[in-house]
């Protein structure tokens, strides 16, 4: 299988200078080929190729006005082009969205690098047009790798590549788990095992207030510091704004981290099969009064993540159908509680039964993965 390994670039100044070419070279690769497959689209409804919108690119570069896009390596500008008619595509196929642009403040600042052209030796990797780059630790040697990505998250510069890894065999248990996900807690098993919400911890509430505060602050200087309809950016606006940005990454890799340790915590049990919940997440988001936590909760990442270990593992990994109702029905006797409200957070049932809400999800949960077994 194919596994992502991240390492941390350290460039020096004059290298983190041609990163930046790069990134903002492959912006504006994406938002050019966006222009023209609107474009295009609005007048002939037809799609346009990335091997077209490449030829017409080789002949802007030979202009004066677009012989910039030759200090940046070609692979960058090509896999730019090939990514934005790809997000058409998953359009087109009721996959996404409709494709945005990317700004230069909200995007993610990378690039691809040609897997070709990537070259390892120690602590180094060749990364073309901006030489040979330290890295905190070694990569893989003796490899093939795809899609190499350089990336910037706001602190650090980093290099992301894929590599084939064999599975590893693992004596499985016979033990079905069942996994109820949600956000009073992260994470219910059949087991009995919660994973706490990371952000209701004391950490999180607390970086949460500082963020807001911030933010709140850097509103109020922008006001103050506005010109008729302009609005001046002084220097302490640009300070906090960094502040911001790492209060902003120190959140994500917090809950990232929370997710990397239970989906670990999961595939180290070593069960036969697991089975999930397929929630229909983004109609969840929907509701304002619910739509923030949810997104805190970042689901489909951990769905992501738990299915690559379990592939990793050879663990079976199940979605049950989106309309079973594994909150209503009661764990021993099956009986179906139609009017189960949201607010109950301990199931009832006639029979006897008085258990956790979520406990008794997962644990239907793993009841319907044993029937697929039968």
């Amino acid at each position: 299988m194919i596994l992502a390994k991240k390492v941390r670039l350290l460039p020096t100044p004059e290298q983190q200078h041609q990163l930046w070419k790069s990134v903002g070279t492959a912006r504006w690769a994406y938002n050019w080929t966006l222009s023209r497959q609107r474009e295009n689209y609005e007048k002939s409804g037809k799609f346009l190729f990335d091997g077209e919108l490449r030829k017409e690119l080789t002949v802007l570069k030979q202009t004066e006005e677009y012989f910039w896009l030759y200090e940046v390596s070609n692979n960058v500008v090509k896999q730019a082009v090939k990514d934005a008619c790809d997000a058409f595509k998953r359009f087109f196929k009721k996959q996404a969205s409709f494709p945005q642009f990317k700004s230069k403040r909200k995007s993610k600042p990378a690039f691809y690098n040609d897997n070709v052209k990537l070259k390892i030796k120690d602590d180094l990797v060749l990364i073309e047009k901006v030489g040979w780059v330290e890295t905190v630790e070694s990569l893989p040697m003796n490899t093939n790798y795809t899609q190499p990505r350089v990336s910037f998250d706001g602190k650090y510069w980093y290099l992301s590549v894929g590599f084939e890894e064999r599975l590893t065999k693992v004596e499985l248990t016979n033990v079905v788990l069942g996994i109820d996900v949600g956000v009073k807690e992260f994470a219910v098993r059949s087991d009995g095992i919660k994973h706490e919400n990371i952000n209701k911890t004391k950490t999180v509430r607390k970086t949460k207030k500082r963020l807001g505060r911030l933010q709140r602050s850097v509103s109020r200087k922008y006001q103050n510091n506005k010109e008729g309809s302009r609005f001046v950016k002084t220097s302490n606006i640009i300070k906090q704004e960094k502040q911001i940005r790492l209060l902003h990454r120190k959140l994500a890799n917090i809950r990232n981290n929370q997710i990397h340790q239970v989906t670990n915590s999961i595939v180290k049990t070593k069960p036969l099969k697991v089975v999930i919940e397929n929630l229909n997440v983004s109609g969840m988001m929907k509701n304002k009064h619910l739509s923030k936590a949810i997104a805190e909760q970042k689901l489909h990442d951990f769905k992501v993540k738990l299915f690559y270990k379990c592939e990793k593992y050879g663990i079976e990994l199940v979605e049950a159908d989106r309309w079973y109702p594994s909150s209503k029905l009661c764990s021993r006797c099956g009986a179906l509680k139609k009017n189960l409200k949201l607010s109950e957070r301990t199931y009832n049932c006639s029979c006897g039964l008085r258990i956790d809400r979520d406990l008794n999800a997962s644990i239907n949960l793993a009841n319907y993965g044993l029937q697929l077994a039968i």
